[in-house]
Protein backbone atom coordinates (compact mmCIF):
# COMPACT_ATOMS: atom_id res chain seq x y z
CA UNK A 1 0.00 0.00 0.00
CA UNK A 2 1.15 3.51 -0.59
CA UNK A 3 2.12 6.06 1.54
CA UNK A 4 -0.23 8.48 2.74
CA UNK A 5 1.75 11.94 3.03
CA UNK A 6 -0.82 14.17 2.03
CA UNK A 7 -3.59 16.01 4.88
CA UNK A 8 -6.82 16.14 3.03
CA UNK A 9 -10.03 18.19 4.34
CA UNK A 10 -13.42 16.69 3.93
CA UNK A 11 -15.41 19.98 3.17
CA UNK A 12 -12.59 22.32 2.35
CA UNK A 13 -10.88 21.87 -0.96
CA UNK A 14 -7.49 21.71 0.20
CA UNK A 15 -4.53 19.55 0.71
CA UNK A 16 -1.20 19.69 2.24
CA UNK A 17 1.87 17.46 1.38
CA UNK A 18 3.57 17.14 4.71
CA UNK A 19 7.52 17.06 4.01
CA UNK A 20 8.99 16.06 7.61
CA UNK A 21 11.76 18.12 8.53
CA UNK A 22 10.35 21.05 6.68
CA UNK A 23 8.07 23.32 9.42
CA UNK A 24 6.11 20.30 9.12
CA UNK A 25 5.20 20.62 13.01
CA UNK A 26 4.14 24.37 12.57
CA UNK A 27 2.08 24.50 9.33
CA UNK A 28 -0.29 20.91 11.12
CA UNK A 29 -0.59 23.58 14.28
CA UNK A 30 -2.09 26.11 11.72
CA UNK A 31 -4.34 23.94 9.40
CA UNK A 32 -5.59 22.64 13.12
CA UNK A 33 -6.97 26.55 13.20
CA UNK A 34 -9.47 25.41 10.78
CA UNK A 35 -10.94 22.28 12.49
CA UNK A 36 -14.95 22.60 13.36
CA UNK A 37 -14.60 20.43 16.45
CA UNK A 38 -12.25 20.06 19.13
CA UNK A 39 -9.83 17.12 18.45
CA UNK A 40 -9.90 13.92 20.18
CA UNK A 41 -7.72 13.70 23.46
CA UNK A 42 -4.75 11.91 23.36
CA UNK A 43 -2.89 12.73 19.71
CA UNK A 44 -1.12 15.29 19.09
CA UNK A 45 -1.68 17.82 15.95
CA UNK A 46 2.19 16.97 14.85
CA UNK A 47 1.13 13.21 14.75
CA UNK A 48 0.04 11.72 10.98
CA UNK A 49 -2.38 9.56 13.52
CA UNK A 50 -4.11 12.27 14.17
CA UNK A 51 -5.03 13.51 10.76
CA UNK A 52 -6.13 9.95 9.64
CA UNK A 53 -8.27 9.52 13.19
CA UNK A 54 -8.60 12.21 15.23
CA UNK A 55 -9.87 15.31 13.57
CA UNK A 56 -13.49 13.23 14.03
CA UNK A 57 -13.65 12.86 10.49
CA UNK A 58 -12.79 16.09 9.31
CA UNK A 59 -9.76 15.34 7.53
CA UNK A 60 -7.61 11.92 6.34
CA UNK A 61 -4.42 11.12 5.32
CA UNK A 62 -3.99 10.39 1.58
CA UNK A 63 -1.59 8.79 -0.89
CA UNK A 64 0.09 10.33 -3.80
CA UNK A 65 -2.85 8.91 -6.45
CA UNK A 66 -5.47 10.25 -4.66
CA UNK A 67 -3.62 13.54 -4.28
CA UNK A 68 -2.96 14.07 -7.78
CA UNK A 69 -6.75 12.94 -8.89
CA UNK A 70 -7.74 15.69 -6.45
CA UNK A 71 -5.64 18.66 -8.20
CA UNK A 72 -8.68 19.24 -10.06
CA UNK A 73 -10.74 20.39 -6.85
CA UNK A 74 -8.28 20.88 -4.61
CA UNK A 75 -6.22 23.50 -3.92
CA UNK A 76 -2.76 21.59 -2.85
CA UNK A 77 0.82 23.05 -1.03
CA UNK A 78 4.07 22.25 0.36
CA UNK A 79 7.55 23.42 1.48
CA UNK A 80 10.38 21.82 0.97
CA UNK A 81 14.15 21.97 2.26
CA UNK A 82 17.29 22.19 0.58
CA UNK A 83 18.51 18.74 1.14
CA UNK A 84 21.72 19.17 2.76
CA UNK A 85 20.28 20.94 5.62
CA UNK A 86 17.30 18.31 5.83
CA UNK A 87 19.76 15.50 6.65
CA UNK A 88 22.12 17.45 8.94
CA UNK A 89 18.92 18.42 10.58
CA UNK A 90 17.77 14.20 10.68
CA UNK A 91 21.00 13.87 12.20
CA UNK A 92 21.24 15.96 15.06
CA UNK A 93 17.75 15.15 16.12
CA UNK A 94 17.28 11.48 16.04
CA UNK A 95 20.73 10.39 15.77
CA UNK A 96 22.49 12.50 18.25
CA UNK A 97 19.85 14.09 20.69
CA UNK A 98 16.99 11.26 21.20
CA UNK A 99 18.24 8.79 23.75
CA UNK A 100 16.27 6.05 21.50
CA UNK A 101 16.18 5.81 17.57
CA UNK A 102 13.05 5.62 16.29
CA UNK A 103 12.13 1.85 14.82
CA UNK A 104 12.13 3.01 11.40
CA UNK A 105 15.45 4.11 11.05
CA UNK A 106 16.66 1.13 13.49
CA UNK A 107 15.41 -1.18 10.83
CA UNK A 108 17.50 0.99 8.57
CA UNK A 109 20.73 0.01 10.46
CA UNK A 110 21.03 3.22 11.98
CA UNK A 111 22.33 3.74 15.53
CA UNK A 112 22.72 6.21 18.14
CA UNK A 113 25.65 8.47 18.53
CA UNK A 114 27.38 7.04 15.07
CA UNK A 115 29.27 9.22 12.53
CA UNK A 116 27.90 11.50 10.05
CA UNK A 117 29.70 9.86 7.05
CA UNK A 118 28.18 6.67 8.64
CA UNK A 119 24.88 7.58 8.56
CA UNK A 120 24.70 8.66 5.49
CA UNK A 121 26.30 5.71 3.48
CA UNK A 122 23.43 4.17 5.02
CA UNK A 123 21.25 6.18 3.55
CA UNK A 124 22.84 5.36 0.44
CA UNK A 125 22.83 1.70 0.94
CA UNK A 126 18.78 1.76 1.74
CA UNK A 127 16.20 1.68 -1.07
CA UNK A 128 13.50 4.54 -0.97
CA UNK A 129 11.14 2.26 0.02
CA UNK A 130 12.37 1.43 3.70
CA UNK A 131 13.83 4.50 4.12
CA UNK A 132 12.24 6.44 7.31
CA UNK A 133 10.36 9.23 5.97
CA UNK A 134 12.25 11.96 7.51
CA UNK A 135 15.63 10.80 5.10
CA UNK A 136 12.69 10.14 2.23
CA UNK A 137 13.14 12.47 -0.76
CA UNK A 138 11.02 15.24 -1.17
CA UNK A 139 10.24 14.25 -4.74
CA UNK A 140 9.27 10.66 -3.60
CA UNK A 141 6.72 12.51 -1.38
CA UNK A 142 5.54 15.72 -3.66
CA UNK A 143 5.48 14.01 -7.10
CA UNK A 144 3.95 10.93 -9.00
CA UNK A 145 5.39 9.49 -12.05
CA UNK A 146 7.89 12.35 -12.28
CA UNK A 147 4.78 15.19 -12.13
CA UNK A 148 4.76 17.88 -9.27
CA UNK A 149 1.40 17.18 -7.33
CA UNK A 150 1.09 20.32 -5.66
CA UNK A 151 0.30 23.66 -6.86
CA UNK A 152 2.09 25.58 -4.70
CA UNK A 153 5.80 24.45 -3.52
CA UNK A 154 7.78 26.87 -1.37
CA UNK A 155 11.04 26.42 0.61
CA UNK A 156 11.53 26.96 4.46
CA UNK A 157 14.68 29.38 3.58
CA UNK A 158 12.01 31.81 2.44
CA UNK A 159 9.31 30.19 4.79
CA UNK A 160 8.54 34.29 5.64
CA UNK A 161 7.98 35.18 2.32
CA UNK A 162 6.53 32.08 1.22
CA UNK A 163 3.84 31.83 3.87
CA UNK A 164 2.51 35.49 2.98
CA UNK A 165 2.72 34.35 -0.88
CA UNK A 166 0.87 31.19 -0.01
CA UNK A 167 -1.66 33.53 2.08
CA UNK A 168 -2.46 35.05 -0.77
CA UNK A 169 -2.88 32.35 -2.84
CA UNK A 170 -5.91 30.88 -0.87
CA UNK A 171 -7.28 34.01 -0.35
CA UNK A 172 -8.01 33.39 -4.20
CA UNK A 173 -8.79 30.07 -4.21
CA UNK A 174 -11.50 31.38 -1.88
CA UNK A 175 -10.00 29.35 1.29
CA UNK A 176 -9.56 30.49 4.60
CA UNK A 177 -6.16 31.08 5.30
CA UNK A 178 -3.68 29.98 7.76
CA UNK A 179 -2.88 33.01 10.19
CA UNK A 180 0.90 33.45 11.28
CA UNK A 181 3.32 30.24 11.01
CA UNK A 182 4.33 29.53 14.95
CA UNK A 183 7.79 28.27 15.82
CA UNK A 184 7.65 24.32 16.57
CA UNK A 185 10.63 21.71 17.23
CA UNK A 186 13.08 24.12 16.08
CA UNK A 187 16.32 23.16 17.51
CA UNK A 188 19.30 24.68 14.95
CA UNK A 189 19.64 28.31 14.67
CA UNK A 190 19.02 29.73 11.15
CA UNK A 191 22.58 30.52 10.04
CA UNK A 192 22.59 26.98 9.11
CA UNK A 193 26.34 27.38 9.94
CA UNK A 194 26.88 23.48 10.66
CA UNK A 195 26.01 22.26 7.08
CA UNK A 196 29.41 23.63 5.81
CA UNK A 197 30.85 21.96 8.63
CA UNK A 198 28.89 18.10 8.43
CA UNK A 199 29.53 18.57 4.22
CA UNK A 200 33.30 19.92 4.26
CA UNK A 201 34.50 16.83 2.40
CA UNK A 202 33.55 16.66 -0.92
CA UNK A 203 32.87 13.24 -1.23
CA UNK A 204 29.85 13.28 1.24
CA UNK A 205 28.68 16.27 -0.73
CA UNK A 206 28.50 13.85 -3.90
CA UNK A 207 26.67 11.26 -1.81
CA UNK A 208 23.94 13.57 -1.67
CA UNK A 209 24.11 14.93 -5.08
CA UNK A 210 23.70 11.30 -6.04
CA UNK A 211 21.14 10.04 -3.82
CA UNK A 212 18.98 13.21 -3.50
CA UNK A 213 19.56 14.27 -6.96
CA UNK A 214 15.79 14.72 -8.21
CA UNK A 215 15.41 17.53 -5.13
CA UNK A 216 18.16 19.16 -6.35
CA UNK A 217 16.71 19.48 -9.76
CA UNK A 218 13.25 20.03 -8.94
CA UNK A 219 13.45 22.54 -5.89
CA UNK A 220 17.10 24.23 -6.17
CA UNK A 221 17.72 24.05 -9.89
CA UNK A 222 18.66 27.59 -9.54
CA UNK A 223 21.20 27.45 -6.84
CA UNK A 224 24.71 25.92 -7.34
CA UNK A 225 24.80 22.42 -4.90
CA UNK A 226 28.38 23.68 -3.74
CA UNK A 227 26.47 26.35 -2.38
CA UNK A 228 23.70 24.54 -0.96
CA UNK A 229 26.11 21.94 1.11
CA UNK A 230 27.40 25.06 2.98
CA UNK A 231 24.08 26.31 4.03
CA UNK A 232 23.69 28.77 1.23
CA UNK A 233 21.25 29.82 -1.31
CA UNK A 234 22.82 31.91 -3.36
Amino acid sequence: MSAKHYICFRELPLLYGRVPKVANSSIKACLSRLLKQRPGQGLRTTSDAFWSKGTHGETSMVDNHTARMCRGTHFSFSFVRNPFDRLVSAYNNKILELDEVPGPMQSMGLIRGMSFHSFLECIIETKDDDLDVHLLPQSNILCLDGQLIPSFIGRLETMETDWRRLAIRMRKEQLPTLGNLPEKNRRRSDDRSDVGRYFSDPGLAQLVVDRYGDDLKLFYSDIDPDHLSHGHLG
